[in-house]
């Protein structure tokens, strides 16, 4: 496996043009993101993750995590580099000033985790859901959950997790069985009695932290059925004393880890709660309103799947190019030179490295465009609230298809040394391939699109979005061909079509949309280079925009048709005929 370069001059072209960081930088609340500090975080952290992160990703592979008498052991490696990260305050980036954290805009806090998941996707897994947990609780925890909980949180000291999927309860999470009691005297009277069994606990046991605060859906005893019975609550693993320090472990173990395709070195935890009768919880919020506020979670959880597609289409695409430039093989078709030449030169092996290029790119100009709007949302700022709520599907499902396409290509490239497991090309695909699955399938996101996001201001919102690609994209015909092709579809799915109908064309539109809005983005950072930003991107950055508008934009377009065709042929067959 090649070394982790990071791709610091493009990140820092998306975060300003993307993201709009200076911008940011004017208002009050982030006004200390000057372009200085963004410049050395990123340059930082790029370091950071390859010098410690990066050459953990092979071990941590082959050798996984492993369950030892309920403890989860990892690779050696792990726990001091672990321990620099917090050290070095990389955990606390974006985290609130009052618990200890930083301050800076989001787009920050996914340019960390971007560094630190291409460097190593398993191991950045566990200050990601941490991430997601501090949101959680910043959101919806009491002023004395949050003094407890966010600082060591925040310093990354303590890590989080997040427990939504049971044996009989994987995307339809109403259906968990999960159990709250209420405790009315002792020591813990106001607390909860939690008993239950979840699945896919993502770094569910381990001991890198000193402390792992585990955020669990469960019901009460009166709750209704379905997902409006479900409350949230916090489960630490190491009771927490008022005075913050460790009391006792709570009644809660990892009973077994699953054997994965992938990420080897996250444990994927089956986790029980409460064998003895005695696993302590709080209440999060307001009785049977978990769902609510777990989704703060898992959106963030969402924006940060979809930074993984980047992140593992960089480092694949990095590896092809290695072996590209390095693999001698044939002469050049139609040279007088017969002599054979690096397999970079065939026209083939080109096409394929631009299209990983392009594609990995137009992904992490994507999310980036999405972290800018998450923050202006944040400063309430409403319509662009409402474009990253429409923006997040795009990135989780496009995202992570192209994560897995890139990875797929880079196997390609190596030929037969890809399919063998030494080069390490494999495991970009086996560690990618998750990635579409989880935090809700990428049919779940091509369903949100057409349900609640189409949804918001009754649909002007998408319409809008699509209509401004449009006016923006006037000199680029089959980009703005797309993007009228894409307000045809959403009005058509809000006014004309059923449910079903919406659904059936719900994967081809959410393509078409992501396509569109990373189109428009990547054209964004053409015009800036053109206009002498990123003077080191001057030569590559406009090669593969145009490879992006002239060959990835119309195969979007040829999308349409199965958007708008309907369901009626998806239910011509019964379903017994349909599985023989």
């Amino acid at each position: 496996m090649t070394p982790f370069t990071p791709p610091t001059a493009d990140q820092l072209l998306a975060i300003r043009v993307n993201a709009g960081i200076e911008e940011l930088a004017q208002t009050e609340r982030f006004a200390h993101a000057e372009a200085d500090l963004v410049e050395a975080i990123v340059e930082g952290v790029g370091q950071f993750a390859a010098g410690e992160f990066a050459p953990l990703n092979r071990i941590g592979d082959t050798e996984g995590a492993r369950l030892e008498n309920g403890v989860v052991r990892l690779p050696d490696g792990f726990k001091p580099a672990y321990d620099a990260y917090v050290e070095q305050g990389w955990n606390a980036i974006a985290s609130p000033v009052e618990h200890g954290g930083q301050g800076l805009p989001f787009t920050l806090s996914c340019n960390v985790l971007e560094n630190l998941g291409t460097a190593n996707m398993a191991f950045n897994l566990l200050p990601m859901l941490s991430v997601g947990a501090i949101e959680a609780l910043e959101h919806h925890g009491s002023k004395d959950q949050q003094a407890r909980y966010l600082p060591k949180l925040v310093s990354g000291q303590w890590s989080g997790t997040m427990n939504l999927t049971e044996p009989a309860a994987g995307s339809d999470v109403g259906a968990l069985r999960s159990t709250a009691e209420p405790i009315t005297e002792g020591p813990h009277a106001g607390k909860y009695r939690i008993a239950g069994q979840k699945i896919y606990i993502t770094w569910g046991e381990h001991e890198l932290s000193d402390n792992i605060i585990h955020l669990v859906l469960a019901r009460l005893p009166d709750a209704p059925e379905g997902t409006r019975g479900i409350s949230l609550f916090i489960v630490p693993k190491y009771h927490v004393n008022d005075d913050g320090s460790l009391g006792p472990k709570n009644d809660l173990k990892c009973v077994s880890l699953e054997h994965k395709l992938g990420i080897n070195a996250s444990p994927t935890c089956v986790m029980s709660y409460g064998d003895n009768g005695d696993c302590i919880g709080e209440l999060v919020g307001a009785p049977n309103k978990g769902l609510a506020a777990m989704f703060t979670m898992m959106n963030n959880a969402r924006i940060n799947v979809g930074n993984q597609g980047a992140q593992i289409a960089e480092r694949a695409t990095q590896q092809a190019m290695a072996y590209a430039r390095d693999r001698v093989q044939s002469a050049r078709a139609g040279s007088p030179d017969k002599n054979p030449v690096a397999i970079i030169e065939h026209p083939d092996v080109r096409r394929m490295l631009l299209r990983m290029k392009a594609l990995t790119e137009a992904c992490r100009a994507l999310l980036y465009y999405c972290a800018g709007q998450v923050d202006r949302g944040n400063l309430g700022d409403e319509a662009a609230k409402n474009r990253a709520d429409i923006i997040v599907p795009l990135l989780k499902a496009w995202g992570t298809d192209i994560g897995v396409e890139v990875a797929g290509l880079g196997i390609q490239i190596h030929g037969g040394m890809g399919f063998v497991e030494e080069t390490g090309a494999a495991q970009h695909w086996r560690d990618s391939r998750i990635a579409p699955i989880y935090e809700g399938t990428n049919g779940i996101q091509a369903a949100d699109l057409v349900t609640r996001k189409l949804g918001l201001d009754g649909g002007e919102a998408m319409i809008a979005l699509f209509e401004t690609i449009a006016r923006d994209a006037a000199g680029e015909p089959l980009l703005a061909a797309l993007a009228r092709d894409c307000v045809g579809i959403a009005r058509w799915m809000r006014d004309e079509a059923s449910l079903d109908d919406r659904l059936a064309g719900s994967v081809p539109f959410c393509t078409m949309a992501a396509v569109a809005v990373a189109g428009w983005q990547l054209m964004k950072q053409a015009e800036a280079v053109a206009a002498g930003a990123a003077p080191e991107l001057a030569a590559t950055k406009p090669v593969t925009v145009r490879f992006f508008l002239d060959r990835i934009v119309p195969e979007a377009g040829g999308l349409k048709a199965g958007a708008i065709a309907g369901a009626d042929l998806l239910y011509a067959l019964p379903a017994a005929a349909l599985v023989g």
